[in-house]
């Protein structure tokens, strides 16, 4: 086949098919993403930081890419995979094709290869390493480098996707941080990996919102007054980021914290939690989850491969939601301190919006 690529997964097994993108390389822990819609924001998540991507929607790029969609200034998995590529845009708000964008970010791609056998394959014998190669078909070199490859497991990758420095977000772009004093809520945002969109919510409810590294101290923190802190999303392992950890424990109590995705586990593990590696994670817009005091059901859009185990310390932290799939937690609060998260996206981009409230209990929170 013209243009090949090779997909080798850790047990050996197989896949051939048409490079699109970058040539090259790409090893990462492979999942599959089943929203129908949405690619581009997929592949800006810094979420999936350390992952290949394969979306489960067979048709992938006939909306083609826009300056307005990207959640983050990067592309951040490893290699991206789908059942067939298309090269020929068809909407109005495009700019460029997929192709384009993933040439000139430097990610391996490739399409023509049976998805829902790759699906199965996941779903039976759970995430493992796999690799993309448009260089060699050569297996024994391949898993070589595979077996040298390091786990998900471990790794901080939350340093690897976090900003720099401080910054204000305002009218949808970084602003520098400013002495003025503003009379609106002010959330202080922890950049675990955190998406575009959960900024833009917090805006649109009046909020001033100061973003800060993943290594800021819980001191620096509270020295910029804020009403509520938020901990972002963001890609791996929680454990790895011990930090983080001790950062939120220090914060417990003094303000009002919410937590998604990542920030949910990383609360969970602050109150004395433990965190699990799933056999797949929840990655897609069509987890359904349901709130435990109400029974309503959300459908939500996840992404993640570790659960928060609340077993240990249910006596202080109750579960507020959880999956009705595989019944792991969704949701959580303390019993007696304004801290609770969620470990799906509220702010759903790509996704629906059944959960776009919680930011509003957020910030009305800082008013109790």
């Amino acid at each position: 086949m013209k243009n090949q690529a090779i997909l080798l997964l850790e047990d050996g097994t197989l896949f051939k098919g048409r490079s699109f993108g970058a040539e090259g390389e790409s090893i990462g822990e492979i999942v599959f993403n089943t929203s129908m819609t949405g690619y581009q924001e997929v592949l800006s998540d810094p979420s999936y930081k350390g992952q290949l991507v394969m979306m489960t929607y067979p048709l992938i790029g006939n909306t083609g890419i826009n300056s307005e969609d990207f959640e983050s200034e990067k592309l951040w998995l490893e290699g991206f995979i789908v059942k067939e590529y298309t090269g020929f845009p068809s909407n109005w708000r495009s700019e460029e094709a997929l192709d384009v964008l993933l040439k000139r970010r430097g990610i391996v791609a490739m399409d023509q290869i049976d998805t829902r056998a790759l699906t199965r394959k996941i779903r039976e014998g759970g995430a493992m390493q796999a690799i993309i190669s448009t260089q060699t078909d050569d297996v024994e070199i391949m898993l070589k480098k595979l077996r040298a490859a390091p786990s998900l497991i471990g790794q901080d990758l939350v340093s690897q996707v976090t900003c720099f420095e401080p910054y204000v977000w305002e009218n949808g772009k970084k602003a520098a941080l400013s002495s003025e004093i503003s009379s609106q809520h002010h959330v202080v945002v922890y950049d675990f990996g955190v998406k575009r969109n959960i900024l833009n919510m917090l805006c649109a409810l009046k909020c001033r919102v100061t973003v800060v590294p993943a290594n800021t101290s819980a001191e620096k923190v509270l020295s910029m007054n804020p009403d509520g802190i938020l901990l972002s999303n963001g890609p791996g392992d929680p454990e790895a980021v011990p930090y983080a950890i001790h950062n939120t424990k220090t914060l417990l109590g003094k303000k009002p914290i919410f937590g998604i995705c990542l920030g949910h586990q990383i609360l969970g593990l602050a109150l004395g939690a433990k965190c699990l590696k799933m056999k797949f994670g929840h990655h897609g817009g069509n987890q359904p989850v349901m709130a435990k005091n109400t029974g309503r059901v959300q459908i939500t859009a996840q992404n993640h491969g570790f659960a928060i185990d609340l077993t240990a310390i249910e006596k202080d932290v109750e579960i507020t939601h959880y999956n009705l799939n595989d019944q792991s937690v969704e949701g959580l609060r303390h019993r007696h301190l304004p801290a609770s998260s969620v470990q799906y996206h509220p702010e759903a981009a790509p996704g629906p919006h059944d959960a776009a409230f919680f930011f509003k209990d957020f910030v009305d929170s800082f008013s109790r």
